[in-house]
């Protein structure tokens, strides 16, 4: 509030509203050092002398008002409206009177202005808290306003009337002062708000400023060495810091994440370590004990890219939060997923709302098409590398940045993932043997990537939180319930395999191509079991290391359906989404879609165009390039 008048006399405010301060009786005067010069108060005349009046605002704030501050005649026991004036070195107080026309009143209670951060040792005491509203949640009883200080988050319940919205005139995003009680419900830390009052002006300007010194400062990503030395992996280095920074300024702004990723094993090697290290900083971040679940969902995808359907639920659920629990929109995080052409419509879907979005992924991308839509994209293909950095030993880096003080429970995640998408980047033996120093041989870690395939195979699109936690053996408190689960779910996925290879192998189709590599084709809609471990996809890969590991030539396996395709070669340079966009050319009105690796990928089609779409296919498959480098290196999505 800026001063509409000379405060040497009494002068009437013009129309236009303001705030008036009702002072608490157990008020002092360092309440009023928490409001700027030009505050009003109202006041009660106690006394009439000559020279003026004399007023208390509260049971110990008192003052003269010099007759040359006064505007109207007074006797004891009127009121009126003061500002303050002076404070002798004496101790005396004086007022002036203001007298306003439009005003609202606001009680302050009695206490200290304290940051959030530390606001667990004022429990029992009345205080003030200056911050960002950025959540509103109305309950069958108060509204609770979510207000972020500089150093942390803490709820504030009003009470109008139960279930009637407090403060209707605040709003997420309004900077506000709160004064109220802290007290403890049921082991959390709760203001019992006596005011919420909205800043303005200076006031505003102010504590705005503290808060964006404070995020600048808070959200800078902890300093961490890579778990594994690799020349390759320092170029994504400042990309990865800046998605910690994003993921730490998105907490502190309390704004929800909403993480999606391919639903394999380096998928969840990416995010479950990155919910784990989320979940640490929002709890120590809010005070609500609830915040970790409510502001962080992780959610799978099973096709390899951001789907309309993934898109569609996303935006239901968010819309749905905002309304009911008073959230703001969330910050989409995909992971393993989410760099190609095939994501943007449902990036286009989210442009129409305030949806940030982050990528780490190491399929082949399409920076031109999803850059754009972004806000950030982390992929070794943009930096001359590729997808043997895996997204999960990515978001790994990105979790200790974020928490580095998880990084013993994460020690071997890397190598899972690694094996998981059968990395052979230069740093695989490295993590196999930072996994081997935290007990995990390396048949045990491809056991763990076998028991998450089969877990998120029956889990479908749900996360199945704890229960995957307990696989990767990530914020699970009984090790060797994790090797139980293990044990079991890599035995029936292997018995699983072998049941469906039995069926599938003797109708496996061989050929030669032009080049000299094996080619072998499976019809899994006819030759394979459905609806049942492993998926199209995961018998393919299973056909094609059988076939591999009989002839150690170049192979490539095809698994056809009624209108997909999943490929998997090795030693042969395919280059997919380069095929894939060739075929989309050549082939107007086959419905040709699909990506993945330079060796690995999935093709779409309409189905009465299969016929054309695979005979084209092998002819550019036959004149591929054999390249010993890309020998049993490759991986093959799951998802079809």
């Amino acid at each position: 509030m800026s001063p509409s008048h000379d405060t040497a006399r009494g002068v009437t405010v013009p129309d236009g509203g303001t705030i008036v301060y009702d002072l608490a009786p157990d008020c002092t005067l360092d309440d009023l050092d928490q409001h700027d010069d030009a505050a009003r108060f109202h006041a009660t005349v106690n006394g009439v002398v000559e020279y003026g009046i004399f007023v208390d605002l509260s049971d110990s704030v008192s003052g003269l008002v010099h007759s040359s501050n006064l505007v109207g005649t007074y006797d004891v026991g009127d009121d009126l409206i003061v500002e303050l004036a002076e404070v002798r070195e004496n101790g005396d107080v004086s007022f002036a009177e203001v007298q306003v026309a439009d005003y609202e009143t606001e009680t302050v209670g009695h206490g200290q202005l304290v940051d959030v951060g530390n606001i667990d040792e004022y429990t029992g005491e009345t205080v003030h808290i200056e911050g960002r509203v950025v959540q509103i949640k109305q309950t069958g009883g108060p509204t609770i306003f979510h207000v972020r200080g500089e150093r942390g988050v803490v709820p504030c319940a009003a009470f109008e009337e139960a279930g009637v919205r407090a403060h209707p005139e605040i709003d997420i995003d309004d900077i506000v002062r709160v004064t109220g009680t802290v007290e403890t419900r049921e082991d959390a830390i709760q203001v019992e708000a006596d005011s919420v009052t909205e800043l303005d002006g200076t006031e505003a300007e102010a504590v705005e400023a503290q808060l964006a010194a404070a995020t600048e400062d808070i959200a800078e990503p902890h300093s961490v060495e890579p778990l594994a030395e690799w020349p390759a992996f320092e170029k994504l280095r400042e990309d990865l810091r800046d998605v910690a920074r994003r993921l730490r300024e998105t907490v502190l702004e309390g704004r929800p994440i909403r993480m999606r990723h391919h639903a394999d094993g380096d998928g969840l090697c990416a995010s479950v370590p990155l919910q784990y290290a989320l979940e640490r900083f929002i709890a120590e971040v809010h005070e609500d004990p609830e915040a970790p679940r409510h502001l962080l969902k992780r959610l799978p995808s099973k096709a390899p890219f951001y789907e309309m359907e993934d898109v569609t639920r996303d935006l239901n659920f968010a819309l749905e939060d905002r309304k009911r629990h008073g959230q703001k929109l969330p910050l989409l995080m995909m992971l393993d997923n989410g760099s190609t052409e095939e994501d943007t419509p449902a990036y286009r879907n989210l442009a129409h709302y305030d949806v940030p979005i982050l990528v780490v992924d190491h399929h082949h991308p399409d920076p031109e098409a999803v850059e754009p839509l972004v806000e950030n994209h982390v992929n070794p293909y943009l930096h001359d590398e590729d997808y043997r950095i895996t997204t999960g030993m990515m978001a790994v880096e990105i979790a200790r940045m974020i928490d580095p003080e998880i990084t013993d429970d994460l020690k071997h995640v890397p190598a899972v993932g690694g094996l998981a998408d059968r990395s052979e980047g230069e740093a695989m033996p490295a993590y196999i043997d930072l996994a081997a120093e935290v007990g995990y041989e390396e048949a045990r870690l491809r056991e763990i990537g076998e028991a998450l395939d089969y877990a998120t195979f029956w889990l479908r699109y749900s996360a199945g939180r704890e229960f995957v936690n307990d696989i990767l053996n990530v914020n699970c408190d009984d090790r060797d319930r994790h090797e139980r689960l293990v044990d079991l779910l890599a035995e029936r996925a292997e018995r699983d395999v072998d049941d469906q290879l039995s069926a599938a192998m003797a109708h496996v189709d061989h050929e030669r191509l032009a080049n000299d590599a094996h080619l072998y084709r499976i019809d899994v809609e006819n030759h394979a079991k459905r609806f049942t471990y492993p998926a199209p996809g995961k018998t393919t890969g299973k056909i094609h290391d059988r076939k591999v590991e009989e002839t150690g030539d170049p192979v490539i396996t095809i698994g056809v359906g009624p209108d997909f395709a999943v490929l998997r070669s090795d030693g042969v340079r395919l280059d997919i989404p380069e095929m894939v966009s060739e075929l989309t050319a050549e082939l107007p009105g086959a419905g040709v879609s699909g990506g993945g690796h330079l060796v690995v990928g999935s093709i779409k089609f309409v189905k009465g165009r299969r016929a054309d779409v695979l005979d084209a296919l092998v002819e550019k498959m036959a004149e591929a390039e054999l390249d010993e480098d890309l020998q049993s290196s490759a991986s093959l999505p799951d998802e079809v």
